[in-house]
């Protein structure tokens, strides 16, 4: 029986992939890239932003600290947060029964804790969630479990209690292997994933309302 939920961020309760696609492909121009990889953000999705702005520097060459690379990317992606991203469809119905069932939740993210704060706070959802996790708790990110495993310790559950929502097929394996209930949200990002994503999820779903199937 699913008693709590775990939810992902990007892609999963707000609609920003489309930001992290173009972004990054911005820094690196900025930074005397001129044809960045295609799949640049799918390379980025599996890591940390410690690795990524490591990976930024060592893969291009480029002359700059980690340091900036980090607070530089927050700064082109911060209005975005602030003032445009909207929230995927479902998520405040999803929220309010959730709510009514006294059903547990909170968010595990690979985003900078500043714009995930910024996003939830002007949609006023901020408060609605037990805790917010990133990896400035959990360095290792997404591609080991002890981030969702901190997060059902929070919820005072065991992994086979909870359920894990999240886009990315290698959320959705790491969660799998710690003995959660994997969450499939389809989203249009990370639409060539999306067949593994579906076969490999207890449950998959386009819209995330449709959860509130798993709490009868």
């Amino acid at each position: 029986m699913i008693k709590g939920v775990i939810f992902d961020l990007d892609g999963t309760l707000i609609d920003s992939m489309g930001i992290w696609y173009n972004i990054d492909r911005q820094f690196l121009r900025e930074n005397g890239v001129d044809n960045p990889p295609e799949d640049i953000s799918d390379r980025m999705k599996k890591m940390s932003v410690d690795e990524s702005s490591e990976y930024f520097i060592t893969e291009f060459g480029l002359s700059c600290t980690k340091d900036y690379v980090i607070k530089r990317i927050e700064e082109l992606v911060r209005r975005e947060y602030e003032e445009r991203i909207a929230l995927k469809e479902g998520v405040p119905e999803l929220l309010d029964f959730l709510d009514e069932k006294g059903i547990p939740y909170g968010i595990t993210t690979a985003t900078y804790r500043s714009l995930a704060e910024a996003v939830l706070k002007r949609h006023g959802i901020y408060e609605r969630f037990e805790f917010l996790l990133t990896d400035a708790e959990y360095p290792k990110g997404k591609k080991s479990p002890e981030i969702f495993l901190g997060a059902a310790e929070k919820l005072g559950l065991s992994p086979a209690e909870t359920a894990v929502a999240e886009d990315s097929l290698h959320c959705i394996e790491t969660a799998l292997f710690a003995g959660f209930y994997a969450v499939g949200i389809l989203d249009k990002y990370s639409e060539k994933d999306s067949k593994a994503i579906s076969e490999k999820s207890h449950a998959v779903y386009e819209n995330i309302f449709s959860m509130r199937e798993l709490f009868p």
